[in-house]
């Protein structure tokens, strides 16, 4: 591999590995600035810093979680430092990049891993090499330690003068150890997402959607009331028979109230504008989302709709529900009083059909909804989760989506081969 600094090229590549072997080359100091740090890099200095002596490495990193969740850095490799004795400190906000090992530097555009992996081809050109007078100038505004390594890399005295009157910019805080178990703390709670898993998922991201659409509440005539079981011990009759068993249909399945438009409504959107993949559950095309929300919009102007018709009806279809059942029940009762029925008495006489009425519409009050409950329950909910590394690593998930999406002028089989790709390790650097 070339290095870069023994180049000519004004606009050049710096990686991870070159970096580290920039590192390696040095005999009197090594300044890193950036967002974060790698591991390659960080193993350089730690070796450099036990030739040369840790004193003269510095570091400034924005020594964040959030930074290392983006994959800026590793924790390990700032382990790395400060096992090796290298004062690390903290410059919030960072983002830009700097190398500079022997008054030779470049600035560079860090990767973030969690968004793309880093290259390894010359041609990815993310370092600006600097002139000398731009490291003098970029290590005085960087830190006060960065500073005196500036001072020290120049004989004239003049220069020094200027370079200890330039102002420091950047600043840094020293990382000490308990910001250090802070960081530690919190990434163990929640362990950053593999940065190549992250990557392949959000290959298929622009694409596709799980979605979960459902109707709750609204079918009214699939709603059951159980009959208590001290009423169904005063007998039974085929009169009811179809609704009254130990449990009674609370409207007829054919009554005007029932959901089955809503329904057929709800089927007709989910089989028009979603996909089933099968036991992955459905998905929808981002691209139309926006129909499907309006489609949607739509139904919920027939719920209301139906709800409207639902409140002025419903609970006269409960009284005369409740009435059938009480008129079964009542002569049965009457003839033939339960315990429980005499219970309810003050004095000791034969229950009439006024007690009798009351005990049954107090047995049923427990079991019978009100219709504004019922009304409120009613709901069209719709749930979106994104594709997930272990829905796209399923076996059948390819095969699934082509067939669903036949037609669409999408090259599937070559979005795939980028989601496999997205998760390789650059394979260049195994080359070199």
């Amino acid at each position: 591999m070339s290095n870069p600094i023994n180049s000519n090229e004004l606009f050049c590549h710096l990686s991870s590995a070159s970096i580290a072997s920039i590192i390696r080359t040095a005999e009197g100091s090594v300044c890193y600035a950036g967002p974060g740090i790698q591991q390659e890099p960080a193993k350089a200095m730690s070796d450099v810093a036990n030739r040369i002596g840790p004193e003269l490495l510095t570091v400034s990193l924005d020594f964040d979680e959030r930074v290392m969740r983006m994959g800026y850095g590793d924790f390990a490799a700032v382990q790395l430092l400060r096992d090796a004795g290298i004062v690390i400190n903290n410059s919030h906000g960072l983002r830009n990049a700097l190398i500079i090992v022997d008054g030779e530097g470049y600035t560079f555009t860090p990767t973030p891993l969690y968004l793309e992996a880093e290259t390894t081809h010359d041609s990815a050109r993310n370092s600006l090499r600097l002139s000398h007078e731009q490291v003098s100038e970029a290590l005085a505004r960087l830190s006060p330690a960065a500073k005196a390594i500036a001072i020290a890399q120049t004989d004239d005295k003049e220069e020094k003068a200027r370079i200890a009157n330039l102002p420091v910019e950047v600043g840094a805080i020293l990382v000490d150890d308990i910001q250090f178990q802070q960081v530690d703390n919190k990434l163990k709670e929640a362990p950053p997402v593999k940065f190549d898993l992250a990557r392949q998922v959000r290959v298929f991201e622009p694409y596709l959607q799980y979605v979960e659409l459902s109707l709750t509440g609204a079918a009214i005539q699939r709603h059951r009331i159980s009959i208590p079981p001290c009423i169904q011990k005063l007998g039974s009759s085929e009169d009811l028979e179809g609704r009254l068993r130990t449990t009674f249909d609370l409207i007829n399945k054919d009554d005007k109230l029932s959901s089955k438009s809503l329904d057929a409504s709800l089927r007709s959107i989910r089989d028009d504008l979603t996909k089933s993949l099968g036991k992955q559950g459905r998905v929808i095309s981002k691209a139309q989302k926006p129909l499907l929300m309006k489609r949607l919009g739509e139904l919920r102007g027939k719920l209301k709709a139906h709800q409207d018709t639902v409140a002025d009806e419903l609970q006269q279809h409960l009284d005369g529900s409740r009435k059938q059942i009480i008129d079964y029940y009542l002569p049965l009762a009457i003839q033939n009083p339960s315990d429980a029925i005499h219970g309810q008495l003050l004095v000791a006489t034969e229950p009439t059909e006024n007690d009798v009425r009351r005990w049954l519409n107090a047995q049923l009050d427990s079991v019978f909804p009100r219709s504004e409950t019922l009304i409120q329950d009613m709901r069209l909910e719709e749930r979106f989760k994104d594709v997930t590394y272990e829905t796209l690593n399923h076996k059948e998930f390819l095969q699934s989506v082509k067939k669903a999406f036949s037609g669409t002028g999408i090259d599937w089989d070559k979005a795939y081969e980028e989601f496999l790709a997205a998760g390789e390790k650059d394979s260049d650097a195994h080359e070199e």
